[in-house]
């Protein structure tokens, strides 16, 4: 049996009738269609048998709130994707394309890095955005509430903002314990894949599976407007990194990012608003403390 659970909310909420398109792909099989708000995860997978396989269909932002919701159980089932989302950024960095038959993704579901936001800590997929990135998805999900559907630009939310929107800040860059001062901080996410903010490659060196478990914390500083309006485009394709005059890129295991004033946020796409600071552990490091978490007695 193939349980195939869909994220109402994603692709515009067109996730569902995209969902349905399976049973062309599964004609021979017995499929169970399931919205994903209010599963009990904890009742779910205990329930499978051994050989039924499970397809998550959605976004970045299902597949976050996937991994935060199953973090404590124990999952023996084969995890399947099919993207249906807008931004896509996990299936970009696999080096697949939207439409595609549904893949095993069980590898990239275990030992993910964590960020903590106003004392409330949760596992990421493919990274933090805070700054213009941050800035677009708060504009993009009030277009959102408004439209009747139509896809939300995020490049035109992005130039827009660089033209006259958006206002970069001070910032303090803590990693792996030493302390660094940015001035006119435009961007500033920490990157477990390569991509995001719907297609920018902002890490083209960062690797999720790698052994050591690093993030690259990238920071845009110090430019102005117009060297900023005129490099930004370049990101999409992972050439920005040329510009190391006001590109910082650095692998780490621990970074904590405090900007002078309140900025939106974005993790795995999903806004939080009026942020100051956020702090974040690699793949590494949260996979250490809990070996250590598991041994200490009760």
């Amino acid at each position: 049996m193939i349980y195939i659970l869909y994220n109402e909310l994603a692709g515009n909420n067109t996730c569902e009738k995209q969902a349905r398109k399976l049973c062309e792909l599964y004609k021979n099989e017995e499929l169970v269609f399931k919205g994903m708000a209010g599963i009990n995860y904890s009742e779910l997978f205990p329930s499978l048998g051994a050989e039924d396989k499970v397809i998550i269909c959605g976004g970045d932002g299902t597949l976050n709130h996937f991994v935060n919701d199953t973090k404590n159980i124990e999952i023996k089932n084969d995890i399947l994707y099919y993207a249906t989302g807008s931004g896509n950024d996990f299936l970009h960095d696999l080096g697949k394309v939207k439409g595609e038959p549904p893949f095993k993704i069980n590898q990239y579901l275990k030992d993910l890095p964590s960020v903590t936001v106003n004392g409330r800590e949760t596992l990421f997929i493919n990274a933090i955005g805070f700054g213009i990135d941050g800035y677009c998805c708060e504009v993009g999900d009030e277009m959102r509430k408004k439209s009747t559907g139509k896809p939300v630009n995020y490049t035109s939310i992005a130039i827009k903002g660089l033209l006259y929107a958006f206002k970069p800040t001070d910032a303090t860059v803590i990693i792996d314990g030493k302390e660094k001062r940015y001035k006119k901080v435009w961007i500033a996410p920490t990157m477990h894949g390569r991509f995001y903010g719907g297609g920018m490659n902002a890490a083209p060196d960062q690797r999720r599976v790698d052994p050591d478990g690093k993030f690259s914390v990238v920071i845009w500083h110090g430019s102005n407007k117009l060297k900023t309006l005129i490099a930004f485009p370049s990101i999409f394709k992972g050439e920005h990194i040329k510009h190391t005059e006001f590109i910082d890129i650095v692998k780490a295991d621990e970074v904590t990012v405090r900007f002078d004033k309140p900025c939106a946020l974005q993790i795995d796409g999903e806004t939080i608003l009026n942020v100051t600071e956020y702090s974040a552990k690699s793949s590494a490091k949260v996979k250490i403390e809990k070996q250590i978490s598991d041994k200490l007695p009760c």
